[in-house]
C-alpha cells in the first residue's frame, strides 16, 4: 500500500471513531512512520521480532497539574509496515487503525495497559450490541 492510500485510511479512522474520545484530547499530533526505530520499540516494551502499530510519547492528560502549560504535543505515532503485516485487507487495516489509535488516545487520558484492556473490551461489547 502507498504511503498515501495509509493515510488516508488514517484519516478515515480518524473520522469513523466516536467523537466522544475526541472531546476528551487536547494537544495530540498523530503521525505515521513506515515502522518503528529500535528506539521506540524500546519505549514501547516491545521485544526483538515483537510488532509495534502504534506509540503514545508525552504526558498523560492525568498528570497534568498546575502550571501545565506551552510544551510540545504529545504524539500518537502509527506505524503503517507492522500494521499491514497484521492485515490482509483494506478493511482490516482500518479496524487495526481504529483500535490501535484508541489505545494510544487511552494512555494520552493516563490509563495504564490494564486499564486500556478493559476500555477495549468494553468497547468491544459496546460494539456488538451485549
Amino acid at each position: 500500500m502507498t504511503e498515501e492510500n495509509f493515510k488516508n485510511l488514517v484519516e478515515r479512522a480518524l473520522r469513523e471513531l466516536s467523537q466522544k474520545i475526541f472531546e476528551k484530547t487536547e494537544n495530540v499530533e498523530i503521525t505515521i512512520e513506515i515502522r518503528p526505530t529500535k528506539e521506540q520499540l524500546e519505549k514501547g516494551g516491545i521485544r526483538s521480532g515483537g510488532l509495534l502499530l502504534g506509540l503514545y510519547e508525552g504526558v498523560p492528560q492525568a498528570k497534568w497539574g498546575r502550571g501545565f502549560g506551552n510544551v510540545f504535543p504529545d504524539k500518537i505515532t502509527l506505524f503503517q509496515e507492522p500494521i499491514e503485516m497484521l492485515a490482509h485487507s483494506e478493511a482490516e487495516i482500518l479496524d487495526i487503525l481504529k483500535n490501535t489509535i484508541f489505545h494510544e488516545i487511552g494512555h494520552h487520558l493516563g490509563f495504564d495497559e490494564k486499564g486500556i484492556r478493559e476500555l477495549e473490551k468494553k468497547r468491544r461489547l459496546k460494539k456488538r450490541g451485549t
